[in-house]
């Protein structure tokens, strides 16, 4: 639901369990009460792609849920998010970009325990893109008031025995042929990568192979491919930072080229016969991909710095489904 803090303030009134997204000063404005959210100014509605300070996208708890828990984490809880999502059920977490707490979920969580057993996904809260290194991404715990910049916040929402949730995550990038590139280090920046055997600097490697920056790496984790999108070239340092860690000993391979983004996330959603109860995309899937004022399919959500499925995503969409055991 893509709608006012008047109405939000209604919901809130009701008793409604939230997850909500929009800019910081209407997050301010809303009572304490049993939401959470983050900030961002880029969404998916009904009518497609849009970037708005005036409103603030709801996902509420579904009525099916048998209870919502609300959470702060730090870098010394995090690593049990997985242990108390709970089961069956699932968790939305919000983390606020470029900090501490972010960096430390995205290069650990593959260390943390019950990872990919539970169903832990979420986003990665941002700002507008013309106030990036200006203004500090926040995510907002309702129950307590508290505007927070290096702490997360989940919702933890069980679900009867008979429901089960999924994640579905939705990658339109495939790995372009050719040659692996491999990293000596683990890190959101790298200065070496290793191609063919050999060491190489990382700056030289994407200027002399001319790729495209707004195209991610490519990787198989798991039988699941992982995208790493490129934040920028220091020319002068020679060193390349990156929106997600790359993980030593993984080989990546550039992305091939996308044309018509829109119509491929659309040919690539599954279909379903309920709505996701939770979606998010890629702010680089809005801007590289122009999808102002295009929709994809049916889903809405947050366009954001970063998406989380069992772990920290670039440039993919991801959904949360409720279903039947059967």
């Amino acid at each position: 639901m893509f709608t006012t803090v008047e109405d939000v303030k209604q919901l809130l009134a009701q008793g409604k369990s939230l997850i909500l997204a929009g800019d910081e000063s209407l997050l301010r404005a809303l009572p304490r009460g049993p939401w959470i959210g983050g900030t961002i100014p880029y969404f998916m509605t009904s009518d497609g792609g849009r970037t708005s300070r005036e409103h603030i996208f709801v996902c509420e708890v579904p009525a099916i849920a048998c209870g919502a828990r609300a959470a702060v984490y730090d870098q010394a809880s995090i690593p049990r998010i997985f242990v108390d999502s709970p089961d069956p059920g699932y968790t939305i977490l919000i983390l606020p970009a470029f900090s501490r707490l972010h960096e430390c979920f995205a290069l650990d969580c593959p260390l943390y325990e019950q990872q990919f057993f539970k169903s832990v996904a979420g986003w990665v809260a941002g700002t507008h893109l013309d106030d990036v290194g200006r203004m500090k991404p926040k995510v907002f715990a309702g129950a307590t008031g508290d505007t927070l910049e290096d702490k997360g916040v989940a919702m933890h929402v069980a679900l009867p025995s008979t429901h089960q949730a999924r994640i579905g995550i939705v990658n339109i990038f495939e790995p372009s042929d050719g040659e692996e590139i491999q990293f000596p280090e683990s890190g959101f920046q790298a200065s070496e990568c290793i191609v063919a055997g050999q060491r190489e600097n990382v700056v030289d490697y994407m200027s002399r192979r001319g790729l495209d920056l707004r195209l991610p790496l490519v990787s198989d984790m798991f039988g699941t491919k992982v995208n790493v999108s490129i934040q920028s070239l220091d020319l002068t340092g020679r060193v390349v930072k990156f929106f997600a860690p790359v993980f030593k000993g993984v080989g990546y391979r550039p992305a091939k080229p996308v044309s018509a983004y829109s119509e491929r996330f659309l040919a690539a959603i599954p279909a379903s016969a309920e709505p996701p109860v939770f979606s998010c995309n890629c702010v680089l899937n809005y801007l590289h991909g122009s999808l102002e004022g295009r929709r994809t399919g049916a889903l809405q959500g947050p366009m954001t710095f970063g998406e989380i499925a069992y772990q920290l995503l670039n440039q993919t969409l991801v959904q949360i489904n409720i279903e039947q055991r059967k």
